[in-house]
């Protein structure tokens, strides 16, 4: 049964003074906890017996040194078995986009949070067949092997038997692992761990059919985690991350005999200086510790707001959230792709993904861009119920709205180019940013850039530019985007070559997603505060303004994207030559460096069929000739890497296609 508010608060009376209890709920009782609803005690919380505080909602307890947080027995003991204060995932069926009950406690130090809450809890998976679940566990003084009944599969000490259970390490930049998970207890909120799946053998998406849940959620239909849940957390220092010598292209090995380029990976340095200076350092990685969201979006600037979150991270590179698909193979090798990036630019203005709250027993990583100074990150801040991410204007509070942001002075603009199929689903996106702040063309120092670079994975990207516009041929077979940028002034009216590899002709159309300052602009808006916008051309077609919210028919596997009018500049409204205007898209074949084989491979564009491949030393030697090499896989270049020494590699498809390109090692 359900017992009003009111009564709730009458039991509560006895137990105020003598337990630090503000609010009790007798066993027998069910205090309801409606989704939308926000439900604050001003002192300690306590059930007791089968007591059931039924939380669809969000519930605050802010207290002070003597208020507790319990589960009690009918008798007076600790009871930690759990079902008592249940956080509900409300529509486990969608959970991707179901709302979800969440626990918010201030001023209760650790000691006197002994109370057990159950939280619902149902995710995408990671990967496929064998891989590692990333999750954070906002859980204190929680036994690691109670994960085994938890989540219906047997978590074991063994590393390299995808059963085991692993804790990155910030500092070192490996992955330890527990040997025996029925001794260890967590006592670091923000955590990030990652838990091994052996042939599928843990689904978060499909939890098992029969596994138990509190009722009335359904059979099967939730995973429920057990645990004390963390009081407020003293900051986190930000420094020396990967403080480690990973070696010449990564081949050094942790104490684990592994080599750092199997496992390490950042994309946001590879733009750069891929495997040179701070590759794989200055990385965090974190669990939100909390069962409340954290929202990242604000971390790296102090906001306009009286009260702001208390985080400025003057240095940070960006942050990338969301796992992807991860994927082990058969030698242990880990890599990931698809993970949504925010890149900030030297003002703390967030770019690219803009959906910077991180759910409760979710993962984020965050990069900065050097190690010259200490940094902090305060999560108590950055706790939030909305699951939209607060404004720069709005003062922070854990309710706070999301307010209309003001638009004044130089921004960052931004366009978003949303790939969907034939029934508006997205399936692939890509950004171009501008700013007066911005560097167009390729980037060789790492401290201001806001770049993030595309995978083979990716079926839409953009390509280095010249600073004429178009093409910058120089590296059109060594990277190409998943966040470009360009200075605003200097690339007005010049050309970003937005190129389609979709070869089994899933993507219909394009959305465009405009922002300034990270705030979306209103529908139908075209000119920004500048006072022009971005604009857009197919390889044929005429020029036509992009618009917030618009979709256009994809007809042509490459566009032109513009900021300010193409063919002229805003300022002297001079004629300028629209370099590569109607070019062909170049070859997706690429050579990139596989750390699974720890050696250059060829990958192939899924256009060709065959191709020949030559690979000279920098005497002009020919060291490698292959003909009429099979397209269909990666071919191998190799190379010995005892030797250091550069070579140019020159491939030549079938189709009188040609890719030149050099390996520096």
């Amino acid at each position: 049964m359900r017992k009003s508010l009111f009564a709730i608060g009458l039991l509560a009376l006895s137990y105020s003074v003598q337990a630090q209890i503000l609010c009790h709920v007798d066993t027998n009782a069910n205090m309801y906890v409606s989704e939308g609803t926000l439900v604050y005690s001003g002192g300690g919380v306590q059930t007791r017996g089968t007591g059931i505080l039924d939380v669809h909602g969000n519930v605050m307890i802010v207290g002070g040194g003597s208020d507790a947080l319990r589960t009690i027995t009918t008798t007076g003991g600790a009871k930690t078995d759990g079902g008592n204060i249940v956080l509900r995932l409300n529509t486990p069926g969608s959970y991707a986009m179901s709302t979800y009950g969440q626990l918010y406690i201030d001023g209760l130090t650790q000691t006197n949070v002994t109370g057990i809450v159950s939280k619902e809890f149902r995710t995408d998976r990671h990967g496929n067949g064998n891989y590692f679940q990333q999750i954070a566990l906002p859980f204190f003084g929680k036994t690691l092997s109670t994960l085994s009944t938890e989540f219906g599969k047997t978590f074991t000490g063994v590393r390299w038997s995808q059963n085991e259970i692993l804790r990155w390490n910030n500092t070192t930049a490996v992955s330890g692992h527990f040997a025996y998970p029925s001794t260890t207890t967590t006592s670091d909120g923000s955590s990030y761990y990652m838990l091994g799946s052996k042939s599928n053998n843990l689904n978060t998406s499909t939890p098992p059919a029969t596994l138990p849940t509190i009722a009335p959620t359904p059979t099967g239909s939730v995973y429920t985690l057990n645990g004390r849940p963390y009081a407020p957390l003293a900051n986190v220092t930000l420094q020396n991350g990967g403080n480690v010598n990973f070696g010449p292209t990564g081949n050094n090995v942790n104490q684990y005999n592994e080599k750092y380029n199997t496992y390490l990976q950042d994309q946001f340095e590879v733009v750069a200086t891929p495997w040179a200076q701070g590759y794989g350092k200055n990385i965090y990685q974190f669990g939100n510790p909390f069962l409340t969201n954290i929202d990242l979006s604000r971390i790296g600037y102090t906001e306009n707001g009286g009260t702001t979150d208390g985080n400025a991270i003057g240095n940070i590179w960006g942050v990338r959230y969301t796992a992807g698909t991860v994927v082990t193979a058969a030698d242990g090798s880990t890599t990931s792709s698809g993970a949504l990036i925010t890149t900030f630019d030297t003002n703390g203005v967030p770019v690219g993904d803009q959906g910077l709250i991180i759910k409760p027993m979710q993962t984020f990583v965050i990069k900065l861009r050097n190690n010259d100074a200490p940094q902090t990150l305060n999560f108590n801040t950055l706790r939030r119920f909305k699951e939209t991410v607060r404004d720069a204007s709005t003062n922070y509070s854990v309710v706070a709205a999301k307010n209309a942001g003001k638009i004044g002075g130089e921004t960052v603009k931004q366009l978003g180019v949303i790939a969907l199929d034939a029934n508006g689903k997205e399936i692939a996106r890509t950004y171009y940013v501008l700013s007066s702040r911005a560097k167009t063309g390729h980037h060789t120092s790492v401290a201001t850039t806001v770049q993030a670079s595309a995978s083979q994975a990716n079926m839409i990207g953009t390509f280095e530019e010249a600073l004429q516009g178009g093409y910058d041929n120089d590296y059109t077979a060594k990277y190409w985007l998943y966040i470009n940028e360009a200075n605003e002034n200097d690339f007005r009216g010049k050309n970003v070559k937005l190129v389609n590899y979709d070869t089994n002709k899933k993507i219909a159309s394009y959305k465009f997603e405009i922002r300034e300052n990270a705030e979306l602009v209103a529908d139908g808006t075209h000119q920004l505060s500048s006072g022009t916008g971005f604009y857009y051309k197919s390889e044929n077609g005429t020029v036509e303004q992009a618009k917030q919210g618009q979709v256009i028919p994809v007809a042509s596997s490459v566009y032109d994207l513009y900021y300010g009018a193409p063919g002229r500049e805003e300022t002297s409204k001079n004629a300028i030559a629209d370099n590569n205007a109607t070019s062909v898209r170049p070859s997706r074949t690429m050579v990139v460096y596989n750390p699974e084989i720890t050696n250059y491979v060829v990958r192939f564009d899924p256009n060709w069929k065959k191709a020949d491949i030559e690979v000279y030393d920098m005497s002009g030697k020919l060291v490698i000739s292959k003909k009429a090499v099979n397209t269909s896989t990666d071919f191998v270049i190799e190379l010995d890497n005892s030797i250091k020494n550069s070579y140019v590699v020159r491939i030549m498809a079938d189709n009188g296609e040609t890719v030149n390109t050099k390996i520096l090692k």
